[in-house]
């Protein structure tokens, strides 16, 4: 869930005033290094929010280790400006605390060290010694990043019902906001956990599934309005062109603003690989600001996997789709599911479509292992295929289809030269006057990959000339790198 989250800060999230903005650097990286110009934006803020006495003589964020690839630099802020402060309107929760820590552990390993005065007493009385100790922080350092009312705030965040006590005191003052068949369910379980006649597994197990549900904020299906000018922002901002493909999900904007309910059906996008269907459902979630999750059915060979398995085996455990409610934290949430058509291809006992079918019908869903009827009223399912002739006709039922097209030459230049580019170049520091595509260096791009669908590696080529850019620019000292298409042809092979 965490690499989920980063990936998000990563791509991009949309800020106010500046549109969508990548807040972190590359995530999948086990470097400690930091580049010099990431130093000095350090050096600079450092010293003028704190002082230039909080400046780190030595980091050793800086050196290169022995045992790491170190392709990129460490994870870190793409400005410090952007502090976590003035981004917090604009992050849901788990975002902003990841960025949060992100940001601080960044700051906080370029400053110096904090130093205490430690002042220690022994007594010695006949065999005994005893010994006490105290200490008196003479210069915060780096622990003036970290202020008290984070440390409160983040011991507040981590407060969940996980005791028995806790989920107890939880039905007695506030059981009547949970549904009824939940209310009932856990009344059940706390006696079962409670109990000395049953197992210690059946306790552990009860207790267990008590905690998972009592941490779900079971909410009401009556939805917000949402503002369909902000919608149409939003998409026209992850998606070139695709303007049929973007009326269909404003229409649905609408349904959802005169009913204040979600549809009764799903999306199901279908189309070629690498034309932006799993970006689409991104962005209808962060339009109607629910948490997603993702399934992946290509991965999926048991119905088991997603059901959960029974308490009556010692290693039991709820399903992927119990999980992902208890991560979300909350009913309402948007289910992404990837490769719907291989949702037939089950291997294991059953068929994973056949459970897929409870999900959507919005009439409750059963975990094996919850033994209980979780409403499924507030989950609004996405899903993506690439041919809709391998969907079975009682899943297609549960859908509004809508046919993703290819993208046309044309469209595939102003895609690469708009967006795929400038958007790598941004994450790289790098300007636009430094990586310089000429017209036929364009054709030649396109030319290379006209016989492949979506733009999955356009965004590749995207990333290669950058990267290559950033090489010379770097090694060989040169203020800009103009491509033409012979050094297209070239790089790209």
């Amino acid at each position: 869930k965490t690499m989920r989250l980063a990936q998000q800060l990563y791509e991009g999230v949309d800020i106010e005033g500046e549109g969508t903005v990548g807040l972190i650097t590359y995530l999948r990286t086990d470097s400690t290094r930091v580049s010099e110009e990431a130093a000095g934006m350090a050096a600079d803020y450092i010293e003028k929010t704190y002082g230039k006495e909080f400046l780190a003589k030595e980091s050793a964020a800086g050196k290169k280790e022995k045992k790491i690839q170190d392709a990129h630099e460490a994870i870190r802020p793409t400005s410090l400006e952007r502090t976590p402060q003035s981004v917090k309107d604009d992050l849901p929760r788990e975002l902003f605390r990841l960025y949060q820590l992100i940001w601080k552990r960044f700051v906080a390993s370029r400053m110096s060290p904090a130093v205490y005065e430690t002042t220690g007493v022994k007594v010695q009385a006949g065999d005994y010694i005893f010994t006490m100790s105290n200490a008196v922080c003479k210069f915060e350092g780096y622990r003036s990043v970290y202020s008290a009312e984070d440390e409160q705030e983040e011991e507040g965040d981590d407060m969940k019902l996980t005791s028995l006590q806790s989920i107890t005191d939880f039905m007695t003052c506030a059981g009547r906001t949970l549904p009824d068949n939940i209310r009932l369910w856990a009344r059940r379980n706390l006696a079962v956990a409670r109990s000395n006649e049953v197992s210690p597994e059946e306790r552990r197990h009860a207790q267990r599934a008590l905690s998972i549900m009592m941490n779900i904020q079971w909410q009401s299906n009556y939805f917000e309005a949402i503002d369909p000018q902000e919608a149409r922002r939003i998409l026209d901002e992850e998606l070139y062109g695709m303007e049929r493909v973007k009326q269909r999900i404003i229409e649905t904007i609408i349904q959802i603003n005169r009913t204040h309910t979600l549809p009764a059906y799903g999306l199901l996008l279908v189309g070629p690989a690498g034309t932006g269907k799993s970006q689409i459902a991104y962005a209808v979630a962060r339009i109607l600001k629910l948490p997603w999750t993702t399934l992946d059915m290509s991965s999926i060979n048991d119905p088991e996997q997603l059901t959960g398995s029974s308490r009556v085996y010692a290693n039991a455990k709820p399903g992927i789709i119990m999980d992902a409610f208890s991560m979300a934290g909350e009913s309402s949430l948007v289910f992404i599911i990837n490769e719907l058509d291989k949702a037939a291809s089950g291997k294991g006992n059953g068929n994973p479509a056949d459970v897929l079918l409870t999900l959507l019908d919005n009439l409750g869903f059963t975990d094996n292992y919850m033994e209980c009827m979780i409403p499924t009223v507030g989950v609004y399912p996405i899903a993506t295929a690439n041919d809709k002739e391998n969907i079975s006709a009682p899943l297609m039922s549960r859908f509004a289809v809508i046919d993703i097209p290819d993208y046309t030459s044309e469209e595939k230049k102003v895609i690469f030269s708009k967006f795929a580019l400038p958007k790598v170049l941004k994450r790289m520091s790098l300007r636009e006057e430094e990586c310089i595509i000429t017209p036929e260096a364009l054709d030649a791009v396109i030319e290379k990959y006209k016989n492949t669908s979506g733009i999955r590696d356009l965004e590749q080529a995207a990333e290669h000339i950058a990267a290559n850019a950033l090489y010379q620019i770097e090694a060989d000292h040169v203020t800009s790198v103009t491509f033409d298409a012979k050094m297209v042809r070239n790089l790209l092979g």
